[in-house]
């Protein structure tokens, strides 16, 4: 029964944010209450949030401060270099700036954090969308999808965990994955220059000037370049284009005019501190080398580093408040997210419905099936990894896996090195906290994202097993 609940779940949450019949926040919260009563354990589900909130209470304050910190250094005009560079090497071609997306998301993922990978490729990367009216969903499908294959990275977090849980060495483990790994990540910049030609076949070419000229009016007819609907003349200021291909046409593609895409690189605005610019470099630099190897604990690096660059970008309190005043959105619409899903990840592990779905799926794999464990938990790893936590799925799973895998003589490596497959997806999990950081930076609807990135990211995963049986690694 719990099983059958706990998919139910799931898939009903899937549904309703998908639908848009709830905004996700309420989703988080209500349909897990309303399912722990199904349960039975209505008067426990105080305790599960409690311990839900607990366990992500420093993702959450990580999160805060890390958009504060981010926030600041946009204001301040780090990225703007970055920005003008790339517009200036895209040339505002539609297809170089979404394999542009994946390529700046991949690198900055090598600091092994999903959140800051998303807040910078997103704080580069979104005024040329917004400009040229391309599909945010694009963005967000793209950047999510090379952070995930980069989340394999052993100071990532899955390898470590795999490692942890089967007691092998991350290195053996993520070594020989390497090759299939980078065909996966070729797999990521092959789709980002498809879906590049789509959103250049619906919008066309500008050239640099007429991106950077003022626009009266922005309107947006159509949307992403995949799924349903036929497309329609797209408003592009001085420049109408016929569009070719199809759109999904959503409405975290139409920008507002008040908020200007492009007010990043305004080079007057009041809050640019160039004498400062070297300064806000070298915190950025030094914040993501203490991340990485692991000083401090990173939400106490993200506050520290946040109350440095107010101090010194901003010694003035009006101008902190300001400051602080101009982020508050996003901060509390991640903050809440996180908070939210702590709901719905207490409810699933307090009520055992995890436990008794991971059992489950364990029991149904076929006998005859034994000797191919590898190819099992590869495959088993996209959905499990996308509707459970990486802890869940690592230390709950994987050990039960393994041990069947070496009653049929599969080595813990080979299961270890399968079990990685899946993160392209589970970067896209509702239950992963980073992904709303991504939609809400980007202005997109989680359901619209959802929609968009789940068959792709699926396609990527299979790239990688593919190869990873085709070297022989897994």
């Amino acid at each position: 029964m719990l099983t059958i609940l706990g998919f139910t779940m799931i898939a009903t949450f899937l549904v309703l944010i998908m639908l848009k019949k709830m905004s996700p926040i309420a989703a988080l919260v209500l349909i897990p209450a309303l399912f722990c009563v199904f349960v039975g354990k209505g008067a426990k589900l105080g305790d599960y949030v409690i311990d839900g909130v607990t366990s992500l209470a420093p993702t959450a304050a990580m999160l805060m401060f890390a958009i504060v910190y981010f926030g600041v250094m946009i204001d301040v005009g780090l990225f703007d270099p970055i920005v003008r560079g790339i517009l200036k090497f895209c040339k505002a071609d539609p297809l170089r700036i979404v394999v542009g997306t994946a390529v700046l998301a991949a690198i900055v993922s090598l600091d092994g954090d999903g959140s800051t990978t998303f807040m910078i490729t997103v704080s580069a990367m979104y005024p040329l969308y917004k400009r040229l009216k391309m599909s945010l969903v694009v963005m967000t499908g793209v950047a999510a999808m090379a952070n995930g294959v980069m989340n394999t990275l052993p100071w990532g977090g899955p390898t470590a965990r795999a490692a942890t849980a089967l007691k092998l060495d991350a290195s053996d483990i993520f070594v020989p994955m390497i090759p299939a790994l980078a065909v996966g990540l070729l797999g990521v910049f092959v789709l980002s220059y498809v879906l590049g030609r789509r959103e250049r076949t619906r919008l066309g070419v500008l050239t640099l000037d007429e991106v950077l000229e003022p626009q009266e009016t922005e309107t947006v007819l159509v949307g992403a370049g995949s799924g349903a609907g036929s497309g329609g003349p797209v408003d592009l200021g001085k420049k109408a284009v016929s569009t070719g291909g199809s759109g999904s046409g959503t409405d975290a593609d139409a920008p507002d005019e008040e908020d200007d895409g492009f007010a990043v690189l305004d080079p007057n605005r009041a809050t640019l501190r160039p004498k400062l610019y070297w300064f806000n470099a070298l915190l950025t630099l030094t914040l993501l080398t203490a991340m990485i190897m692991e000083w401090l604990p990173i939400p106490v690096l993200f506050l520290i580093g946040a109350a440095l660059a107010l101090t010194v970008n901003f010694p003035h309190m009006p101008d902190q408040k300001a400051r602080l005043g101009a982020h508050a959105e996003n901060v509390l619409n991640v903050s809440g997210m996180v908070f939210a899903a702590a709901v719905f990840t207490g409810v699933l592990q307090g009520t055992g419905m995890v436990d008794h779905m991971a059992t489950w799926l364990v029991d149904i794999i076929p006998a005859s099936m034994g000797p191919h464990m590898a190819l099992v938990t590869g495959v088993l790893s996209l959905p499990l990894t996308y509707f459970m936590s990486n802890d869940g799925f690592y230390f709950g799973v994987l050990p039960v896996l393994a041990e069947a895998g070496a009653a049929h003589g599969v080595t813990p490596l080979e299961m270890a090195r399968a079990s990685l497959v899946g993160q392209p997806l589970h970067m896209s999990s509702p239950l992963v906290p980073a992904v709303y950081v991504l939609v809400g930076m980007a202005k997109v609807e989680f359901g619209d994202h959802t929609r968009f990135v789940v068959k792709w990211a699926a396609l990527t995963c299979l790239i990688i097993l593919g190869a990873g049986l085709l070297f022989g690694i897994i």
